[in-house]
């Protein structure tokens, strides 16, 4: 049973359940310790001491330069993904409230793969590599936008979004698979680790801009975080309560598709994290949004950094991309989660 304690300070109280603070700092423990583990592992095999020694004092250029430059970005980019497709797949079964609700089955990561796949065919010769991540947050918006619209009917319904996001991400990877057909041979390739979904090769650059997108939405995620159990609610009970339903999920939706999108404009389309991260979430936390939404972010974090450390090590001298790992798991999860549905 949680234990819960009640802190008063003047006017203000607040209720603090310590058991959803000791799992959170347990999951933040095994984050940092999948971090390190990371860094030790590879082609070139350090103990965790010998990784802690080169992050805080100078050594070694040839394995300081393994460790902070090749391995630690890599590492933190997983990461930054994982935990953003987490909290987005969250927000979506709350506000949907449907547990299949994800980024990956709504169209969110359909349409940011179409434009993805879009740009590397016949953009990037061009204008560069610099400008996909742009490209798939413009594909997440552009569907997320007309599934809202579609569904539109004197405001939402969690079914209609549903149902018209289903039919919406058939459409855009239809779309996606004609382009690869008509995309040059050069470009093929690339197109499909990415979405497949690999943080190889990342540098510095790559997490730093993620994470300060990142950042940019937390203002907006801290500001609706209250409102999304009200989400949960049937809409007229929301609305004779006071609630604006639209508006809210209008914004909760648009908060899910910031992180959405960002997290694959850097990632690549990884399936099953938004689905997987916030059910084992819900399970190790009691009801509040804001303790689910951390140990989400943790879980997820975990996940992708654990598939990319698998397909990195596991088929030397291979380097295999995350998301084959993520969904390997990701498909028996989301059966189960249907079986269970029907029953």
């Amino acid at each position: 049973m949680d234990k819960v304690v009640t802190w008063r300070r003047g006017g203000y109280s607040r209720r603090v359940n310590l058991s959803t603070w000791l799992r959170l700092a347990a999951a933040l423990v095994l984050t940092v310790l999948v971090m390190l583990g990371s860094l030790s592992l590879g082609k070139v095999i350090l103990s965790p001491l010998e990784v802690i020694r080169i992050l805080f004092s100078s050594q070694d250029a040839s394995l300081t330069l393994i460790v902070e430059q090749l391995r630690f970005p890599r590492i933190v980019l997983a990461a930054l993904v994982g935990a953003a497709l987490s909290v987005s797949g969250l927000i979506l079964q709350s506000i949907i409230r449907n547990p299949l609700a994800s980024p990956d089955l709504l169209g969110i990561t359909s349409g940011a793969s179409a434009a993805a796949v879009l740009y590397l065919s016949f953009l990037s010769a061009t204008l560069g590599q610099q400008f996909l991540p742009l490209a798939a947050m413009l594909g997440a918006a552009l569907a997320t936008l007309a599934i809202y619209l579609l569904a539109w009917k004197q405001g939402t319904s969690p079914l209609r979004l549903v149902l018209i996001g289903v039919g919406v991400s058939a459409m855009l990877t239809a779309a996606t698979t004609f382009i690869l057909v008509f995309s040059p041979l050069t470009t093929t390739l690339s197109a499909y680790v990415w979405l497949t979904g690999s943080v190889y090769g990342a540098s510095w650059p790559e997490p730093l801009a993620l994470a300060s997108w990142l950042l940019g939405i937390c203002p907006l995620l801290v500001l609706l975080a209250r409102q999304v159990m009200v989400q949960q609610l049937d809409d007229n009970l929301a609305q004779g309560i006071g609630v604006r339903v639209q508006w809210l999920r209008a914004g909760l939706l648009l908060v899910s598709v910031a992180l959405a999108g960002a997290a694959i404009a850097w990632g690549g389309a990884i399936a099953f994290v938004g689905l997987i991260a916030p059910h084992i979430a819900k399970r190790l936390v009691a009801p509040g949004f804001a303790g689910q939404a951390v140990m989400a972010a943790l879980i997820g974090a975990n996940l992708v950094m654990l598939a990319d450390l698998v397909g990195r090590t596991l088929f030397l001298p291979l380097d295999l991309p995350a998301g084959i790992f993520v969904a390997v798991l990701g498909t028996p999860f989301f059966l189960y989660l249907l079986i269970k549905q029907r029953h």
